[in-house]
């Protein structure tokens, strides 16, 4: 199950060194990137999940050595097929992933 950044933040979870230090790569690769596309024209504001990992440690956070396997983008422009492609394009670019571990959706 998901967790916010507050009850990261707050300590609410307890976590081996190893985790703590992948969740803070992966909500900062997240913050990251949500900078990066809410600056994008088209995209407006947006909203990031990274999964990382891979084999058992899969999870939306992973290990040490954060290995993005998958991305799930909530963004306020994605009813645009350009601004969508933009975003997949940008995001299989910076992590090198394939489309289809890519899902982006239109934000509310």
């Amino acid at each position: 199950m998901p967790v916010s950044h507050d009850e990261k933040e707050q300590g609410l979870l307890n976590d081996t060194p190893e985790e703590e230090n992948g969740s803070r790569q992966a909500i900062s690769l997240e913050e990251r990137l949500e900078a990066v596309l809410s600056a994008s024209e088209g995209v407006g504001e947006v909203r990031v999940m990274l999964m990382t990992g891979n084999g058992e440690n899969s999870g939306f956070y992973g290990t040490e050595d954060t290995e993005v396997t998958g991305v799930l983008i909530a963004a306020q422009g994605a009813d645009d097929p350009v601004t969508v492609r933009n975003i997949q394009q940008a995001v299989m670019a910076l992590f090198q992933i394939e489309a289809h571990k890519i899902k982006i959706m239109k934000m509310k």
